[in-house]
């Protein structure tokens, strides 16, 4: 795939960079000129960032530019988050701008999410002067070695001749094969020193060949599995929306028959209405999906990773399913999990050679009959579907508040939520039809991140609804960045799910740890020993907070209010919206599969174990 089209994902037609021949028209402009012409020619249209010393030549030209929107955060972390949310919703490569030293160092944990993640992010950085580096001159750190083990790659730029021919490698490296976050920290005597810009740049990257098509023969043994099996499970992965496979993963799963499950970082790639779909895995996945990956003889993996929130104790999982793992990183393969069937490749190029092969099976008679295993399916479906309780008292159900939001959100509407009990009751209770609907911290499991990322998907699907659905703990750390969205016209919407404590922490201190809710509590009112119901956190006051930053706020305490306050907050599209939802602290994530533990041992509720009836043929 070439860069124009993975790293602009086709939005933007762009030059692209040449290997050699061609000609290429020169400027003769100083290196930090040279680094925005660099960036408009690659399609970036939207920058986030901070100026500081080292990176401040490169603000000076950035101002002229009409091309490249700057947004200017609050915080670098904010910068690092918004350029991910802006890469999850747009499928174009996110950046990201800071200046050395601190202002590098506060990009480590956005960057390191989206490494995780595999989302593509350039994250840009000013350098002292290459003379001083190494000096512990003022502002220095060497942002390089620190980023080293959370980045795909990252450059160090001394020369302002390199600077079109780094940033051009670093968007392609970004967006193609595995996408993840490249760093690129510029010298600033490189900025400000007098070059030529010339486009497009002379590409050499020998050691990068990402391998996109899929060998044919391991192709062909997946289909004969396929078609042989009797409990076959499909586990998507968020490399299928990567690859922008979801099309064909319809006709794969369609064809087939199979049950899909999605992963947390896979909602969207297939409707979650769709009959074929059982659901989420892991730790807080649905029943029937994680009892299926269990009792399957054939797990089909696409793009997913086995990572220890889906297998639980990796030992124990899928005891008897044999597995096929399509990736396109030859290194996630037989990492956890021994392949029987390796398939390295694109996922979309794999699942369309996947449909021919089994539709060659099939026309050759070979066609799987999985009739006793979607009886077994359906029968877990219907015995544990997934529920909650409304409070006794008459509060606010956080499950009911994040449904409704769900169910009254406009057509199309992007999700992104933080991490803890909200982030998996944002899983479980609003559907996902669609592709770009849902963004999260998957792996790294990132507090702080719902604020910022709905921030970078609002600038880049301007004309979508976004609401970011927050916890009060997850909202204490970045909100300041409401208002970069209230200067920079992005209206996006938040749901605070205000239980007053560290929900998911305080959920394992009360089946864990005798109920000793050590500094999980985040408020000092009603509740605050953790002895008497919660009103919530007071202090700060977030409607006070957020009209302070330019917002639109509400408080919601009431069932009777829910529709009402929810209508008002899609209704107000001129400024953010921010809604403080005080909801039960009590309210707990389940399913639930103890860290640890076996994926047998799920529990559908509290004190409720699952009774599968085992009566497969094992």
């Amino acid at each position: 795939m070439t860069m124009t089209e993975q790293a602009t994902g086709a939005h933007h037609p762009q030059p692209r960079p040449r290997s050699g021949g061609q000609s290429a028209s020169v400027e003769h402009v100083t290196g930090a000129k040279s680094l925005i012409r660099s960036l408009e020619e690659v399609g970036a249209d939207t920058v986030f960032g901070i100026p500081g010393g080292a990176i401040l030549p490169a603000y000076d030209p950035l101002m002229d530019s009409t091309r490249v929107r700057h947004v200017l955060v609050r915080h670098e972390q904010g910068a690092g988050h918004a350029a991910t949310g802006y890469a999850q919703a747009t499928g174009r490569v996110g950046v990201c701008m800071a200046t050395s030293g601190p202002g590098a160092t506060n990009l480590v944990t956005p960057i390191a999410d989206a490494h995780m993640d595999s989302v593509p992010l350039v994250a840009i950085t000013g350098q002292v002067a290459s003379k001083a580096i190494g000096t512990d001159a003022f502002q220095e750190a060497d942002i390089v070695g620190i980023t080293m083990p959370i980045t795909k790659h990252n450059f160090l730029v001394t020369k302002a001749e390199d600077i079109p021919r780094v940033i051009a490698q670093a968007f392609h490296i970004a967006s193609t094969g595995r996408p993840g976050p490249v760093l690129v920290d510029i010298a600033k005597d490189a900025l400000q020193a007098q070059t030529t810009f010339s486009w497009p740049p002379v590409m050499d990257l020998p050691g990068y060949r990402p391998v996109t098509k899929p060998h044919a023969k391991q192709i062909r043994e997946a289909a004969k599995l396929i078609t042989s099996a009797k409990r076959p499970v499909l586990y998507v992965g968020g490399g299928v929306l990567k690859a922008r496979a979801t099309a064909e993963l319809r006709v794969l799963a369609e064809l087939t028959g199979a049950p899909v499950t999605t992963t947390l970082m896979a909602l969207g790639a297939f409707p979650d209405s769709h009959p074929l779909h059982v659901g989420m895995p892991g730790m807080h996945g649905s029943v029937t999906a994680v009892t299926a990956l269990q009792k399957a003889d054939l797990i089909v993996a696409l793009g997913a990773r086995f990572d220890d929130r889906v297998t639980g104790k990796l030992d124990s999982f899928a005891p008897h399913a044999k597995i096929v793992h399509a990736d396109i990183d030859p290194a996630e393969i037989g990492k956890n999990r021994e392949a029987d069937v390796p398939i390295v490749g694109d996922a979309r190029e794999v699942i369309a050679d996947l449909v021919q092969a089994v539709q060659k099976e099939h026309s050759e008679g070979q066609k799987g009959d999985y009739t006793a295993w979607w009886k077994d399916l359906d029968r877990w479906r219907e015995t544990y579907p997934l529920g909650y309780e409304q409070p006794e008292n008459g509060s606010l159900s956080p499950q009911q508040v994040i449904q409704r939001i769900g169910q009254l959100a406009p057509e199309g509407t992007v999700f992104a939520a933080g991490v803890g009990q909200h982030q998996m009751w944002s899983a479980h209770y609003i559907q996902y039809e669609k592709p770009a609907t849902w963004l999260n911290s998957g792996g790294a499991g990132t507090m702080g991140y719902a604020v910022p990322a709905a921030m970078g998907a609002k600038a880049g699907v301007p004309d979508r609804t976004v609401w970011a659905i927050d916890g009060d703990g997850c909202f204490q750390m970045t909100n300041q960045e409401l208002t970069t969205c209230a200067l920079n016209n992005i209206p996006i919407k938040v749901a605070i799910i205000n239980n007053g404590a560290l929900g998911m922490v305080r959920q394992w201190q009360t089946l864990f740890y005798n109920q000793r809710y050590s500094n999980t509590v985040l408020h000092s009112g009603p509740g605050a020993t953790g002895k008497e119901p919660s009103a919530g956190t007071r202090i700060p006051d977030f409607v006070k907070l957020s009209e302070a930053m330019g917002c639109h706020a509400i408080r919601c305490e009431s069932p009777d209010d829910l529709d009402k306050v929810i209508e008002e907050a899609n209704s107000i599209n001129d400024r953010p919206v921010v809604v403080d939802f005080i909801v039960h602290e009590d309210a707990m994530v389940w399913p639930m599969v103890a860290a640890g533990t076996s994926n047998d041992e799920i529990m559908a509720a509290r004190d409720v174990r699952p009774d599968f009836g085992d009566n497969e043929d094992d």
